[in-house]
């Protein structure tokens, strides 16, 4: 700058003027930065041979400072300071309902367990009353001890290795059943010889939809199930998130939920910007449907402005556990007919009925007898997982959805939607092609397999009584039986003093109450205001995935933390 008969301050206004510009987004665009300021040497050189302009020089020793950081002996202005720090994307400027949106599963209780859990890896392990961390907070079965079926996981390797270290290896029939075997090479011919590693149709293959409508078609004594209605999908969430990006048009639209309801259904909403229409489930009697509140729902969203298009039914319930009975969702179906609903069916734990007077019954199925189906009246998409049932194979994400009465031109861009992210993963389609048609009565493995499921079902069935009994029988809680699915729900008297201390900290009662039991016993659960609640209702949300012995100790947990979180918010 001297040499140039430049003063320095005038540099450095230069300096600040062009990094101004980058701040507002008039970037000088480089390839390496030294090549950058050779071109920039070589520009200010020519210039000042040439006896170029001023502006010349000027941008020269500009593109020369934006490349170097300001002398430490001039001090920056507070705006070039954040020129340069600032970063484009903040939680300001990001889509704000992403930062919005909550997902109580995986939310504040669960990170702090993972925070304790990695810490009684260390050295502080000695900090807390506990050696481990009972996560209940998830329905993630093999996470917590399930083993997983050993015939599926035969079938998947073979599936998943080449020919000549798997089904032709000469040896293959001394590591593996002939049913296992034979089943993998069906597989590999299905997926046209080239195998796991390559992308399906987007529905996901045409050899394991057709497997998916007959167990549809059988499940249902016999209604029909068209195969290119069946989309499969990375567990049930993609192909719900799929229905609900469909659904929501714009900010007017609104879905009915269950209240308490999975947290997917109203996360996605509140992303997508649509409206939650909650209608409440009867906790006195089992969490059952009442058509009067349905009706009242429905009445007031209308009364709001809300364009309610769609209803979600989770049966068997979550976080719930009830299982409906037949009337009960036959009621539902007319419902959605008659208010023309597109109608939601998480029906992912319809294996998991342990209520040996109760039995799951699909929304096809009650469409189909009520005459909906032949009538054409119903448009109904089904949601099924390979995560749940006695598989619980979460992390193979296979699921699929089932369109009924649906627009073949929504079908279309539903389609589109579905091609965008090519194909659900490969594992998860076998998985669930395993799941719906395992070994036959005859093959080698049916016996053990079927053994094997008896045993996770059996167990499954025990604890669920374990924890619902176990929980209800402690003074202050109530705890609806557990007909289905993988969870309890309790409603727990929360102090006073401790609905003050919660509010002081910014966070709902029974979420202080959540890191509570997790810092003083180990347990990891879910906050029942995360699935919603009726107001003054507090309570959580368990799983009674873990081992029946950890779960008999974890009521015991139960019982002790609520006499203690009593004695000192109650003081």
């Amino acid at each position: 700058a001297t040499s140039c008969n430049y003063k320095h301050e005038r540099f450095i206004q230069i300096q600040l003027f062009f990094r101004n510009i980058v701040h507002h987004k008039i970037s000088v665009i480089a390839r390496a930065k030294h090549s950058s300021r050779s071109y920039s040497m070589r520009f200010f050189d020519n210039h000042r041979r040439g006896g170029g302009s001023m502006m010349a020089v000027t941008f020269s020793l500009a593109l020369l400072a934006l490349l170097q950081p300001i002398s430490a002996s001039v001090a920056p202005s507070p705006t070039s300071t954040a020129a340069t720090t600032k970063k484009y994307l903040t939680e300001s400027t990001m889509f704000q309902r992403l930062r919005k949106m909550e997902y109580a599963v995986r939310g504040k209780v669960v990170i702090a367990a993972d925070r304790i859990n990695d810490e009684l890896k260390s050295q502080n392990s000695h900090a807390y009353p506990f050696d481990h961390i009972i996560y209940t907070n998830i329905g993630n079965p093999h996470s917590v001890g399930q083993k997983p079926l050993t015939w599926p996981r035969q079938v998947l390797a073979l599936v998943d290795m080449p020919d000549e270290c798997g089904v032709d290896h000469p040896d293959v029939s001394k590591m593996f059943p002939s049913d296992a075997i034979e089943r993998a090479r069906e597989i590999k011919q299905g997926l046209g010889g080239v195998g796991s590693g390559a992308y399906s149709h987007s529905q996901g293959a045409r050899c394991f939809r057709e497997e998916i409508a007959k167990f549809i078609e059988e499940r249902d004594g016999g209604v029909p199930c068209d195969v290119e209605c069946l989309f499969m999908s990375n567990g049930a969430s993609s192909a719900i998130n799929f229905i609900l990006t469909a659904l929501i048009a714009d900010e007017t639209c609104g879905v009915m939920l269950p209240i308490p309801q999975y947290p997917i259904y109203s996360a996605t909403i509140d992303l997508l910007g649509g409206h939650k229409v909650g209608y409440y489930l009867d906790e006195t009697k089992g969490w059952d449907l009442n058509m009067e509140e349905l009706e009242r729902s429905l009445r007031d969203a209308k009364k709001r402005g809300i364009k309610v298009n769609s209803f979600v039914l989770i049966n068997p319930g979550n976080p719930t556990g009830q299982v409906l009975s037949k009337k009960a969702v036959q009621d539902i179906v007319k419902f959605c007919a008659k208010h023309k609903l597109v109608l939601l069916a998480d029906e992912v734990y319809q294996e998991n009925v342990y209520d040996d007077n109760a039995k799951f019954v699909s929304c096809k199925k009650a469409a189909s007898d009520t005459g909906l189906l032949k009538d054409d009246a119903i448009e109904l998409v089904s949601f099924h997982s390979t995560s749940k049932g006695l598989f619980g194979e979460c992390g193979r994400r296979g699921g699929y959805m089932e369109l009924v009465g649906i627009d073949p031109a929504v079908k279309d861009q539903i389609y589109k939607l579905a091609s965008s992210g090519l194909c659900s993963g490969l594992p998860g389609q076998i998985m669930m092609s395993l799941m719906v048609r395992g070994p036959k009565p005859g093959d080698v493995s049916y016996e053990s397999h079927e053994q094997e499921k008896a045993a996770i079902f059996a167990s499954l069935k025990r604890r669920s009584k374990i924890v619902s009994e176990g929980l209800n029988s402690i003074p202050g809680f109530s705890c609806q039986a557990a007909q289905g699915s993988m969870y309890c729900f309790p409603s727990v008297e929360i102090p006073e003093g401790a609905q003050k201390a919660a509010a002081e900290e910014g966070v709902p009662p029974d979420t202080l109450y959540a890191i509570s039991l997790l810092e003083n016993t180990g347990i990891c659960v879910v906050p029942a205001s995360g699935f919603g609640q009726k107001p003054g209702r507090f309570g959580f949300r368990t799983t009674f995935l873990p081992s029946e012995k950890e779960m008999e100790r974890a009521v015991e947990l139960f019982a002790k933390h609520h006499e203690e979180f009593c004695a000192k918010y109650d003081a």
